[in-house]
């Protein structure tokens, strides 16, 4: 209770510049902290997905009826975004009367690459934003922390005789600008770095289902050529 009595007579006896300070910090760290919990939902949800959709899809479902069933839902997104981007670009080639085999796979191919690009924006949404609280955290709160030190030591001249007690007040206050920008910057790293390997994970996994699919697209496609 003491501590949290200290830090707040700290803050209000902080100069105007240093408590700006402050105020940013702990703003960037309640929205980083929002952010975390909401990329973290949302990338176990695709995870999840993932794991779902290719269960389904390599137990020999029929990929008409797949299709028909995922086209359903109100809200695609994902490796189910691919599948659907990628099938429907298929049959639409398929009813143009092309014979060429490698024309509609490439077709197909392209189609997905465009959802999957789609997708890994939407999964690194507020990434970037991680990163520069990251960044800059711990900069903005040296910025504090030297400018609280020096109006402590310019108050210094002022006065004849200089003693600890009259200075310690002013450097706890600007330490605390520093310390609030390592709370800011150290989830805010950690989480990027979680966050961006799992969306990397991600994409590799929809990167080799695309080909998969291209794959056994292409062999369709021949058998039907040669029939």
């Amino acid at each position: 209770m003491s501590a949290e009595i200290s830090f707040f007579h700290l803050f209000l006896e902080a100069s105007i510049l240093v408590q700006l300070v402050m105020l940013t910090l702990l703003i960037f760290s309640i929205v980083c902290w929002a952010m975390i919990f909401q990329r973290r939902k949302i990338l176990r949800n695709a995870v999840q997905q993932l794991k779902t959709f290719e269960d389904k899809f390599w137990s020999g479902a029929d990929l008409s009826k797949l299709y028909s069933e995922i086209s359903a839902k109100s809200n695609i997104q994902g490796i189910e975004s691919l599948f659907v981007s990628g099938f429907k670009e298929f049959a639409r080639l398929r009813k143009s009367n092309i014979n060429n085999p490698q024309i509609i796979v490439d077709g197909t191919h392209r189609a997905m690459r465009v959802a999957l690009s789609r997708e890994v924006d939407s999964l690194e949404t507020h990434l970037p934003f991680m990163a520069t609280v990251g960044s800059i955290s711990p900069y903005i709160g040296l910025f504090g922390t030297v400018w609280g030190i020096m109006n402590s030591f310019i108050a210094l001249g002022s006065v004849k005789q200089a003693t600890l007690a009259m200075v310690a007040p002013g450097i706890a206050e600007a330490l605390i600008a520093t310390a609030m920008g390592l709370f800011a910057a150290i989830p805010a790293v950690m989480a990027y770095n979680r966050f961006s390997h799992k969306v990397e994970k991600l994409e590799n996994s929809y990167g080799n289902f695309m080909e998969e699919f291209s794959s056994i697209l292409q062999r369709q496609t021949a058998a039907e050529s040669n029939a």
